[in-house]
């Protein structure tokens, strides 16, 4: 198996520190409101990476975090004139319901930033004593010059990053660049004690804390979106490598944006879609088979339209395993089942090539219509990306085999421009109870 590394920039052949284990860490939400579409891909394409990796015969311990005190949780709850904590619970209730639509496994754990306090202080005081950090005026801030290397995963070099900034003699920062571990308490924020005085932890050493206290001073993966890359992953590395002396993570991992007419999606820009808005018009297997038909490192450009195709091509799968039963598929795997599912494995396990992965199932869908048998060596591979888990959709209709054979023969008689042929074909399947449609999306079929 391969992992594009983001530290290194390259395919990197996977070796686990304590294989068979791996350890896999992916940054949660922040929870102040419903998750997004671009939250959804995220998500979706960890756990079918962790479905893979268990497939692959791997022990996958998947942790991933709930953010549940931050600036924008306490601007909303005061908006809404609710507790930070009926604010945060009712989101992260609402980000299960949204997921589990998706097919997306429950993770082993999942940590909230509140329950880990006594573990961030403690790792906060340790860099003070190490020399990494200082107290200053009650906030706590991480020293930037304590780690040279400062930049490594991002590739920003710091002189560039200090261009234009300076630090105000008012400012509590020693360095532009330094950044808060620990903030002093403000006037109608939750607050907790701490050594330096009541206020509450930065975002960063919120997952530094909750990784190492869940999965240990080493990650095999760390992984979240590309927009986490800088600063957060950076910092996350810095000080969980001051902290600890190892490193952090083996291989980082990062899906890229979902955009909306080419630019990000993201709540910031109020151009997002909820998940839920989207659940409202389409099913979550057909949600997840659109994020996962794009490769998880590129931009993927969302759009009503496109969900509307993603639809009508996971409706031909759904539809082969509806007119070719799995359970009724006793053959073995012929020659080019086999060989098709070996190109899928190949691709899932190539820097988790989900899209080349789903074409060889529509090759597989092609081989099972032309001799009706393979359907459970498709419908074991679907799974395997999270897909065929709920009822077929009920919209679905599939004529049986024989009926399927006059459509594709009036296929082929119309690209021969044999009208005539053509037409003969389709009374014959009026005939036998159907109606086919032609679509841009391929044939589409109703009884009549």
């Amino acid at each position: 198996m391969h992992i594009y590394n983001t530290l290194t920039q390259t395919l990197d052949l996977f070796e686990p520190l304590q294989a068979p284990d791996v350890r896999m860490y992916v940054c949660g939400v922040t929870v102040y409101d419903l998750c997004h579409i671009g939250h959804a891909r995220a998500y979706v394409n960890f756990d079918t990476m962790r479905r893979v990796l268990t497939h692959s015969g791997y022990n996958v311990k998947y942790i991933q975090n709930f953010t549940d005190i931050d600036d924008k949780i306490i601007a909303r709850a005061q908006e809404l004139g609710i507790s930070t904590q009926a604010l945060t619970e009712g989101c992260i209730a609402d980000y299960f319901q949204d997921m589990d639509q998706l097919n997306i496994m429950r993770a082993m754990d999942y940590p909230k930033a509140t329950d880990y306090l006594p573990q961030m202080i403690a790792m906060i005081a340790g860099l003070i004593e190490k020399g990494a950090a200082y107290a200053s005026g009650g906030d706590v801030f991480y020293r930037i010059s304590a780690f040279p290397t400062y930049g490594k995963l991002s590739k920003k070099v710091l002189e560039d990053l200090v261009v234009g900034k300076r630090v105000d003699p008012s400012d509590k920062k020693q360095h532009p660049l330094d950044f808060v571990l620990w903030k002093s308490a403000k006037p109608g924020e939750p607050t907790w004690e701490s050594p330096w005085g009541p206020g509450r932890p930065g975002w960063h050493i919120e997952c530094s804390a909750m990784a190492l206290q869940t999965l240990g001073e080493t990650l095999d993966i760390h992984g979240g979106g590309e927009d986490l890359i800088f600063p957060h992953h950076e910092n996350e590395i810095c000080q969980s490598e001051s902290f600890t002396g190892k490193t952090l993570a083996r291989y980082w991992v990062h899906n890229g944006f979902v955009t909306l007419k080419n630019e990000k999606m993201s709540k910031s820009l109020k151009n997002f879609f909820t998940l839920r808005e989207v659940l409202k018009e389409f099913s979550g297997e057909v949600i997840r088979f659109f994020l996962l038909k794009v490769h998880y490192r590129s931009p993927l450009n969302f759009s009503f339209d496109g969900l509307k195709e993603a639809k009508s091509a996971y409706q031909k799968l759904c539809g082969i395993l509806l007119a070719f039963p799995p359970d009724q598929d006793a053959a073995a795997p012929d020659a080019q089942i086999s060989r098709l599912r070996d190109q899928f494995e190949t691709s899932i396990c190539q820097d988790f090539n989900f899209t080349e992965a789903i074409g060889f199932l529509f090759e597989m869908r092609h081989h099972i219509r032309a001799t009706g048998q393979g359907s459970r060596t498709l419908w074991k591979c679907g799974q395997l990306l999270g897909l065929f888990m709920q009822p077929m959709a009920a919209d679905v209709q599939v004529p049986p085999a024989h009926v399927l054979a006059l459509g594709e023969a009036r296929a082929t008689a119309k690209k021969a421009r044999d009208f005539a042929q053509a037409d003969a074909l389709r009374s014959e399947i009026a005939a036998q109870g159907w109606v086919v449609e032609d679509t841009p999306q391929g044939l589409r079929w109703k009884q009549a």
